[in-house]
């Protein structure tokens, strides 16, 4: 039986997977102030548009699964949902965000074009169903505790809502303490239900807690991990990427250097020129 691959339409300028071009999704792990976020966002969409690439913003307005309760959380929902609403606006870029809980969702709803479940809360029935509600394209990180063929349950909630836009999103799986592991096995598993699958690079070569009070990582894995999923049959690329990672206020330490996205983006086409 032959897969049928579905394309999203985000927004009428914007369509994923499918016959479609790779897509990117990146931007800062959180918003970090209004300016950093609009620089961040410009300077991704010139490159996205040299390369022809389809690019979704993304920042966090609230990181409520910080390791301490110290760490830099972000503006918070309405604040931060303001900062992606002006940006989606002046710049005209599709935005996505986290959310966390179920009374986030409706305001999350008004803004995002993606609403995106954090992979610690993908197993939340509540929160899937009323994301699901929304109609909206939903971006599901496959959680690090999770084998790639248990997201199938995950995907039926959204169904059973009659929302059809998804994203499946791979992040890497829980490896002993402190680390994770990409299974490459995983993109192809979760693209035979026929949605995009994006892989997570940043968040892929993580280190959950590596640093005590934080997460630690080691960045120089991103592109590794990204050109192995692209040959696995990846649709797009997740990228927590920010202009000074080493002064970045939450996940530093795999984060792409924006200084690198270019060189990347322009491997990653030219191997997927020669796979098709």
């Amino acid at each position: 039986m032959s897969i049928v691959f579905k394309e999203i339409n985000v927004t009428p300028e914007t369509k994923l997977g499918g016959a479609g071009p790779f897509f990117l999704i990146a931007g800062p792990c959180v918003i970090e102030s209004a300016e950093h976020a609009f620089f961040m966002a410009a300077e991704i969409q010139k490159i996205c548009r040299t390369f022809g690439v389809p690019f979704i913003f993304k920042a966090s307005y609230d990181k409520a699964n910080r390791s301490a309760i110290s760490s830099f959380r972000g503006p918070g929902l309405d604040k931060g949902l303001a900062i992606l609403r002006s940006i989606k606006k002046d710049l005209g870029i599709p935005v996505t965000s986290d959310v966390h809980e179920t009374n986030q969702v409706a305001k999350a709803a008004e803004v995002l074009d993606i609403i995106q479940i954090p992979a610690f809360l993908c197993r939340q029935t509540d929160l899937v169903i009323e994301a699901a509600k929304t109609q909206k394209t939903l971006n599901i990180k496959k959680g690090q505790f999770l084998a790639p063929y248990d997201m199938k349950n995950v995907l039926d909630k959204v169904l059973s809502q009659g929302n059809d836009k998804i994203l499946l999103t791979e992040r890497g799986t829980s490896f002993g303490y402190n680390n994770l592991v990409f299974d490459i096995r995983s993109i192809p598993i979760m693209k035979k239900w026929g949605f995009p699958v994006v892989i997570d690079a940043s968040h892929s070569v993580q280190k959950p807690g590596g640093e005590g009070t934080a997460s630690g990582g080691e960045a120089e894995f991103i592109p590794l991990i990204a050109k192995a999923a692209l040959c696995a049959g990846a649709d797009g690329l997740f990228l927590e990427t920010h202009n000074d990672p080493d002064k970045a206020l939450s996940d530093r330490y795999n984060s792409l250097n924006l200084n690198d996205l270019d060189g990347l983006l322009g491997k990653l086409l030219r191997m997927k020129k020669a796979l098709d």
